[in-house]
């Protein structure tokens, strides 16, 4: 496999995945998330409309006289990084690779006919070389996976649609539609997380990545087990209006929070999944055509039931609680919302 002539080989040794599909690496909250938005009313309308509006060469343009395209001659570590994901990923096509001014770390993938990378300048300044690689990885993923799409479509309608009137539809479904597409985004964001680490294949370099996000660089002041313990702290402590501030915080945001994407990260590395995949069992593109839809809504159906099962959120345990059928759901409600359930128990056990 080629670019330009050039073979393209990993900077060091590190497996391959000949063939691989991105259902090896697909959170299943991805998958259940992209088909209920593809079942949302109005949703194949706008995604025809603005298919053929958007203005895609445009975009193109922008970051080509906007931005640096990465090559041999311009950011060549990043554009030997590139080659080296698209090797590992067995992606044939080799994306256009941007790097933009901005002051704000983050990359993104986009694009409708063939996706695009591009990085910014504060995320090349805040990485390392490994920790770059895993955020190529990603990116990469995200373009195997054929993100760009979706993202594209939502990167326009957040900043265009509601200016275009003739579209026939009022600015609450856009809302929604705005809303669900960025569930969608979050969910994308965990399967591309784990495509970074097949490329990069080294977790700590993940996680590094990760933590840099949030805190800067600074990770003599960091601690990779403190940082995944917040977490574990978000997820399960407060009480429902903990929960419900929690769904108010994330609804705005296009990403998840960096510390449940570090934990997510580092409880799949751990998994049989990802061992199986490492050791070159895994679906290959050549089988997607045979997959069944119904089976992979069971499995992402299945997922969303283990994590209400197994979750500490308040909520999601009240969830559970209903679906179980439990008894005296008003005393379960109010002892959630205020958090008296805990104490209680703490006096009895005192007691």
């Amino acid at each position: 496999m080629t670019d330009n002539g050039f073979e393209k080989t990993p900077a060091r040794d590190r497996r391959r995945f000949p063939g691989i599909s991105s259902r090896a690496y697909e959170h299943p909250a991805d998958r259940s998330a992209l088909v209920a938005l593809r079942k949302l009313t109005g949703f194949d309308t706008v995604f025809k409309a603005l298919s053929g509006l958007l203005p895609e060469r445009s975009l193109r343009l922008l970051f080509l006289s906007e931005s640096v395209r990465v090559g041999e001659t311009q950011f060549p570590h990043l554009h030997e990084m590139l080659r080296d994901a698209c090797h590992i990923l067995d992606l044939e096509t080799v994306p256009q690779m941007y790097v933009q001014q901005d002051p704000k770390p983050n990359a993104m993938c986009i694009g409708l006919d063939e996706p695009i990378i591009v990085v910014t300048t504060a995320l090349v300044e805040l990485l390392d070389e490994e920790e770059m690689r895993a955020v190529v990885g990603h990116e990469v993923g995200h373009a195997l996976s054929g993100h760009s799409v979706y993202r594209t479509v939502l990167l326009f309608l957040t900043s265009l649609a509601l200016k275009v009137a003739w579209i026939p539809l009022g600015s609450v479904t856009i809302t929604a539609l705005v809303t669900a597409l960025r569930e969608w985004f979050r969910k994308s964001e965990l399967s591309a997380d784990r495509a970074g680490l097949l490329v990069g294949q080294d977790v700590n370099a993940s996680m590094r990545g990760l933590m840099k996000i949030a805190g800067g660089n600074h990770l003599h002041e960091m601690n990779v087990d403190a940082f995944l313990a917040q977490a574990e702290e978000y997820e399960s402590s407060g009480d429902l209006r903990d929960s419900v501030l929690k769904i108010l915080n994330v609804l705005p945001r296009t990403h998840p929070f960096t510390t449940v994407r570090a934990a997510e990260l580092r409880k799949w590395s751990q998994t049989r999944d990802y061992q199986r995949i490492m050791d070159g069992h895994y679906p290959r593109r050549d089988e997607d055509k045979d997959t069944s839809v119904a089976d992979s809504f069971r499995e992402s159906a299945a997922h969303y039931a283990d994590s209400v099962r197994t979750s500490r959120d308040p909520l999601m345990k009240l969830v559970g609680d209903i679906a179980g059928g439990a008894g005296d759901l008003g005393g379960k409600l109010r002892d959630r919302f205020t958090g008296a359930g805990g104490a209680e128990k703490g006096a009895t056990r005192q007691g």
